[in-house]
C-alpha cells in the first residue's frame, strides 16, 4: 500500500530534478524528490560543472601566474601548486552549492527522501531507503529526471586508478607526467586542459577527423590551433582498440578510425575516457511499468515531455537533446507550467553551448555547415578580438566572433565566440535569438566601452551591412 499521496514525485535530485521538484513546490503542488545519493545536484554539483569549472578556473590562474602576468609587469617568483589544497577547494564549492539545494528544498517544502527508486506503475514509486528500510510513494506525476553517465569504451575499462572518467579526473591525487584523453568533446578537452596547465604532457585522440562535431567548423579549427599552441597533442581520425593499465601506466593499442593497417602503440601515465555520456535507465523500473525507451536507450517523449505511460513524465539528460544542465532546468520550469495547467515550452534552437577551456568556445543556433547544408542563404560577420579595445587590455586578444544572419530577412540564425569569457558573451546571442533579432539590431544596440561584448556587435554589422568601425 502507498503510504502518502502526492501531486508530483521527481526521481533525480539533479538540475532537472531538484528543478522541478522547487518549481512544482512554489506552484502549490505537494512534492517530493527522490535521489539515490546522499547530496543532492546531481552530475553537475557533485563530479560535472561545478567541479570542473573550479579547477578550470584555478588551475588557468596557476598557468597565467607562472607564464603570462611577467609580460604585464607582475612578477611572481617560485609559484608552486598545492594540489591537495586545490582540491580541497574544489570539494568545499560542491559541499556549499549541495547543502544549498538541500536548504531550498525546506524552504520551499519539498519533501527528500534518499534512496533508490523503481517505477512500479499507476503513480506508485517504490524506495529502496539509503538507510534501509523501505516505503512507497505515491504521486499524480511521477516525473524521471536521472540525468546520465559517462559512456564506457570497449577495451578500456575504468578502473579508477589508471583509466578514469570524468568522475576520476577531477580527483586525481597527483599530476601525472603524461596523460592521454580519449575523446576530443567538451568533457575531454576541459579535463585535458585542467591537468595540461597543472604540468602533464597530454594527447587527446580522437576518432573523428576534428574535435566537437557539433561545433562551427571554422571555429573548431582555430580552437584546436590555439589549444596545441598551449602543448596539448591531438591524434584525429584515430580509434584506441585496446588499454591494458599496468603499475607504470597505461598501454594503448592506436588505429586509424577509417581502418586499415597502421596499429602503434603509446603509453601513458593517466587515460581519460571521454568518449560521451548516455542516460541513467538502469533500474527504474521502466520496462515492467511499460515505459518505452527509444533505440539509444532514451525515454521516449512528446513535445510536452509525456511518455506513453499516463502520468510518467521524463526530462533532462534522460531524453534526447543536448545533454546540459541549463537545457535539463529550462525543461524543468517548462514541465512545472504544464503540470500547474499552463502553457510551458522551450525553444531548443536557443539552447547555448559553451566549452570552458581557455580560450573559451560558445555558440547558439546554426554553424555554417549545417546552414549550407540545408540550402540557407545567409550572410556572415567576423570580428578578432585582436582589434577589440578591452580584448588588447586584458591580454586576452585571441579569437573571433562570428554572427551568421539570414540573406533576406537578416535574422539572426547562429552565432559563434571563441575567446575569453565567450560564455557570458553568448547570452546577448541566445535573447537575440529568442525573441527572433536581426543581425541589425545587434549592431545598432549601444554596448559599453570598452568591452568584449563589441566584438559581438562589430560581428552583427559586418553580417548586416557588410561594414563595420574597427576593421
Amino acid at each position: 500500500m502507498a503510504e502518502e499521496l502526492y501531486d508530483v514525485a521527481v526521481v533525480g535530485g539533479g538540475p532537472a530534478g531538484y528543478a522541478a521538484a522547487i518549481g512544482a513546490a512554489q506552484a502549490g503542488l505537494r512534492t517530493v524528490c527522490i535521489e539515490r545519493d546522499a547530496a543532492l545536484g546531481g552530475t553537475c554539483l557533485n563530479v560535472g560543472c561545478i567541479p570542473s569549472k573550479t579547477l578550470l578556473h584555478w588551475s588557468e590562474r596557476y598557468a597565467e601566474a607562472g607564464r603570462a602576468w611577467a609580460a604585464h609587469g607582475i612578477r611572481v617568483d617560485g609559484v608552486r601548486l598545492d594540489l591537495a589544497a586545490m582540491m580541497a577547494d574544489k570539494d568545499g564549492v560542491v559541499d556549499r552549492f549541495t547543502a544549498g539545494i538541500a536548504q531550498l528544498f525546506g524552504k520551499n517544502g519539498v519533501e527528500h527522501v534518499t534512496g533508490r527508486a523503481r517505477l512500479q506503475g499507476r503513480g506508485a514509486v517504490a524506495v529502496a531507503e539509503a538507510g534501509g528500510g523501505s516505503r512507497t510513494v505515491a504521486a499524480r506525476n511521477v516525473v524521471v529526471a536521472t540525468g546520465s553517465e559517462p559512456a564506457p569504451l570497449a577495451g578500456a575499462a575504468v578502473d579508477g586508478t589508471r583509466i578514469v572518467d570524468s568522475t576520476g579526473a577531477l580527483a586525481l591525487p597527483r599530476v601525472p607526467e603524461t596523460m592521454a584523453v580519449i575523446g576530443g568533446g567538451y568533457i575531454g578537452l576541459e579535463l585535458g586542459s585542467v591537468w595540461r596547465r597543472l604540468g602533464a604532457r597530454v594527447t587527446v585522440i580522437e576518432f573523428l577527423d576534428r574535435l566537437c562535431p557539433g561545433m562551427d567548423g571554422e571555429v573548431a579549427s582555430r580552437f584546436q590551433r590555439l589549444l596545441a599552441r598551449q602543448g596539448m597533442t591531438f591524434r584525429l581520425a584515430t580509434r584506441v582498440t585496446a588499454a591494458e593499465a599496468g603499475p607504470e601506466g597505461v598501454e594503448l593499442a592506436l588505429a586509424p578510425a577509417a581502418g586499415g593497417d597502421g596499429e602503434e602503440r603509446m603509453t601513458a601515465d593517466v587515460v581519460l575516457v571521454a568518449v560521451g555520456r548516455r542516460p541513467c535507465t538502469d533500474g527504474l523500473g521502466l520496462e515492467e511499468a511499460g515505459v518505452a525507451l527509444d533505440e539509444d536507450g532514451y525515454v521516449a517523449v512528446d513535445a510536452r515531455y509525456r511518455t506513453n505511460v499516463e502520468g510518467v513524465w521524463a526530462i533532462g539528460d534522460v531524453v534526447r537533446g543536448p545533454m546540459l544542465a541549463h537545457k535539463a532546468a529550462s525543461e524543468a520550469a517548462a514541465l512545472v507550467d504544464i503540470l500547474a495547467g499552463e502553457h510551458g515550452s522551450v525553444n531548443y534552437d536557443a539552447i547555448p553551448a559553451v566549452v570552458y577551456t581557455d580560450p573559451e568556445v560558445a555558440w547558439v543556433g546554426k554553424t555554417e555547415e549545417e546552414l549550407a547544408a540545408a540550402g540557407v542563404e545567409y550572410r556572415r560577420g567576423r570580428f578578432p578580438f585582436a582589434a577589440n579595445g578591452r580584448a588588447r587590455t586584458t591580454g586576452h586578444a585571441e579569437g573571433f566572433a562570428k554572427v551568421l544572419a539570414d540573406a533576406r530577412t537578416d535574422r539572426v540564425l547562429g552565432v559563434h565566440v571563441l575567446g575569453a569569457d565567450a560564455g557570458a558573451l553568448i547570452a546577448e546571442a541566445v535573447l537575440a535569438m529568442e525573441f527572433g533579432a536581426a543581425a541589425e539590431d545587434l549592431a545598432r544596440t549601444c554596448h559599453a566601452h570598452p568591452t568584449r561584448n563589441e566584438a559581438l556587435m562589430e560581428a552583427a554589422a559586418l553580417a548586416a551591412f557588410g561594414k563595420a568601425v574597427h576593421v
